[in-house]
């Protein structure tokens, strides 16, 4: 055999392997896509994704699209409202503190409202948040509340509002925090 034919052959045998090897790489990505489940929410994000973006709040990214965890409306009312405890999307059980501080116009004689609603708002605690302190200021005044509640059974999701006392009853007075929070399962199995 000549030596052109046989450079030929060798060259045809190694386009012949690339355009396989190709056809099989696309095949596998193709399986690979139906078998991976549609993510639609952050928290299906974070189940699949190989790493989350420690921003604030924190973003998931898969396929393509990105996902940012819900941490209620905390950023817009840093400068009025300020809970420590809970955090967004901490675990709850009952009872539990809630603690943190607030300008002393969100209160009124010295407390302001904190509801406990479940995933679908019906409210399931309500109690009232004390100031620590002087509450006539503008400034930061500390609170603290205690809620006792009975756990939801259909979903594990809910939402702490902490709303700014209003005792003019008037629309534009109106103001609250509102937190995502996670019911806690009973250590007894029970939910």
């Amino acid at each position: 055999m000549s030596k052109i034919k046989i450079i030929g052959l060798i060259g045809v045998i190694i386009l012949g392997g690339i355009i396989i090897s190709f056809v099989l790489f696309q095949r596998n990505n193709i399986n690979d896509d139906n078998n991976k489940p549609e993510v639609n929410s952050f928290e299906e994000c974070i189940a699949v994704a190989d790493f989350i973006m420690e921003s604030y709040p924190r973003q998931c990214r898969v396929d393509g699209k990105t996902f940012v965890e819900d941490i209620g409306n905390e950023l817009e009312k840093t400068d009025l409202i300020q809970v420590s405890n809970p955090r967004p999307n901490q675990e709850i059980e009952s009872p539990f503190v809630v603690t943190g501080q607030a300008r002393g116009y969100w209160f009124f004689e010295a407390s302001f409202p904190v509801v406990l609603v479940n995933w679908d708002g019906l409210i399931i605690a309500q109690g009232i948040a004390q100031a620590k302190g002087e509450w006539m200021t503008e400034d930061f005044v500390e609170f603290e509340a205690t809620l006792e509640f009975e756990r939801p059974t259909y979903s594990d999701k809910g939402t702490l509002i902490l709303r700014k006392d209003n005792p003019s009853g008037l629309p534009e007075n109106d103001d609250a925090l509102e937190i995502p929070v996670i019911f806690k399962e009973q250590s007894n199995g029970n939910r």
